[in-house]
């Protein structure tokens, strides 16, 4: 079993929204290496902790597993969608999302600040500067 980090604003997709919907697509990641991960290393019944960013409170919130593995990112074919990429191609996709399903929410957040606090965490990849990738 592997444990990732996933990204997401509030405004956009909370971990209120995934309480609601149980079982939700991770669809929209437009990063070449954060597609890959999700492509080629997420597997089912993986753990992912839900980051929240761009919010008054950046941190940990919650946590989901991998319920499916990756498939095409049909919001890549979608002209009306927001991550629309005319270059993409059915036949031979280029992004891929997976389903995330709810497990449960923190009691409070779990912030950056703390995170890099922890000497434990001191070599991850995650707190070092440059490096939180947008899955």
């Amino acid at each position: 079993m592997q444990y990732w980090l996933m990204k997401s604003e509030p405004g956009e997709y909370s971990i209120d929204d995934l309480k609601r919907d149980k079982v939700e697509p991770w669809d929209g990641v437009r990063n070449y290496q954060a597609r890959n991960m999700m492509r080629d290393d997420m597997k089912k019944g993986d753990l992912a902790f839900m980051y929240h960013s761009n919010c008054d409170e950046i941190g940990i919130v919650g946590i989901m597993t991998i319920a499916r593995e990756s498939y095409p990112d049909h919001t890549a074919f979608d002209r009306e969608d927001k991550h629309y990429d005319p270059k993409s191609d059915p036949e031979n996709p280029r992004w891929f999302m997976v389903d995330v399903r709810y497990k449960r929410k923190l009691k409070r957040t779990i912030t950056l600040s703390e995170l890099k606090q922890q000497k434990k965490l001191d070599g991850l990849q995650l707190l070092k500067r440059g490096n939180r990738l947008s899955v």
